[in-house]
């Protein structure tokens, strides 16, 4: 028994010499370290000239508003819009009775042919008599009184003329058009009511032009002269105006001078009578701008990741400005020469990492 142990001893050295026993898979290998990161997309923070502005408030109106009136009497049988309603141009809007109006272009048309017919025969007695006082027929009193006759004649159809297109005038003013394409801001008559010329009937306005109204204290009226540069704050986004009007003369109860600047075509979120602030332009200034996608939203907070030197990065907390575009000024917080990284969210991974070992 002893023999046999000590021979099953002797196979198992000899096969764990030769390979031919497993040793179980037990034993893990060793492990890998963790791979490097890829570095931070970074952006090296430097100052640029940007303008210095004086912030106003000012209002937004229509380029193009009108009251729409009545131009003939009569009863309104029609109105066809409301406030808030957008009317394309050319929209009949308000229609009045138009039984007098009609009744007027019936006579004038009667008129007219009446006119016609007399200075037909005018024409041709004229004709006549000049024929014969050529051959000496008739007096030359005779001819004269013809020849009155037809000018009186080709007078009254002139006349008649006139009338009828008056007349036809008169038919189209009982029904208002809209002179341009708009939205109904007032609606100033009711169907059933008695117009006269001049009475109100819409009011609307086109919100296709706009422009900022603003009063431009006197301390600084000189560089906005010089300048003629604004801009208007719409949802945190600078708008550049397109141009000004300066009114020459100051308004004698705040001693401000009004101003008007307009504003892009198609510009979204702003409709007459809201209020905007305005940035004046009066010169330049060195200021630290940073991408808007940069910056870090944390309740109250507003952050940057400062990447240091040796690329670690690190939250702190900064003072914004103005938004200008894609990018936002920096009013504390960076100074010129710091980088900061351009992915927040990567960046806040990496700060979260533990620093590797100093050698």
């Amino acid at each position: 028994m002893t023999r046999l142990r000590l021979e099953l001893r002797a196979f198992a050295v000899l096969a764990l010499l030769t390979g031919t026993l497993s040793v179980p898979a037990a034993w893990p290998a060793a492990a890998q370290p963790p791979a490097e990161p890829p570095p931070l997309e970074t952006l090296l923070v430097a100052a640029e000239s940007t303008p210095t502005e004086r912030l106003l408030d000012g209002t937004v109106e229509a380029v193009n508003q009108a009251t729409v009136s009545a131009q003939t009497a009569g009863r309104v049988t029609e109105v066809l819009f409301d406030v808030n309603d957008v009317v394309p141009a050319g929209a009949l809007i308000v229609r009045i009775r138009s039984t007098e109006q009609v009744a007027g272009l019936s006579q004038a048309q009667a008129a007219l042919k009446e006119a016609t017919a007399r200075e037909a025969e005018a024409q041709s007695r004229y004709e006549r008599i000049r024929d014969m006082y050529q051959r000496r027929v008739v007096a030359k009193a005779t001819y004269d009184e013809a020849s009155a006759g037809r000018d009186a004649a080709v007078a009254r159809l002139v006349a008649a003329r006139a009338g009828l297109d008056a007349a036809r005038e008169g038919v189209s003013y009982t029904e208002i058009r809209a002179p341009y394409g708009g939205v109904v801001t007032q609606k100033h008559v009711r169907v059933g009511e008695v117009v006269a010329p001049g009475t109100p009937l819409m009011t609307g306005a086109s919100l296709d032009a706009l422009r900022v109204v603003v009063d431009v204290p006197q301390s600084v009226i000189e560089q906005v002269r010089q300048l003629r540069k604004a801009a208007v704050y719409v949802d945190g986004q600078r708008v550049a105006t397109t141009s000004l009007t300066l009114f020459p003369a100051a308004q004698s109860e705040s001693n401000t001078f009004r101003a008007r600047f307009d504003l892009p075509a198609g510009l979204q979120g702003l409709a007459p009578g809201m209020f905007v602030k305005v940035g004046l332009v009066l010169g330049e200034a060195e200021r630290l701008l940073v991408p808007r996608t940069a910056i870090v939203e944390r309740s109250e907070m507003r952050a940057v990741y400062v990447v240091a030197p040796d690329a670690r990065p690190s939250l702190r907390q900064v003072r914004l400005g103005h938004v200008r575009g894609d990018r936002v000024e920096i009013l504390a917080g960076l100074v010129a020469g710091e980088r900061i990284a351009l992915d927040p969210a990567a960046a806040g991974l990496r700060a979260r990492q533990p620093a590797p070992p100093h050698d």
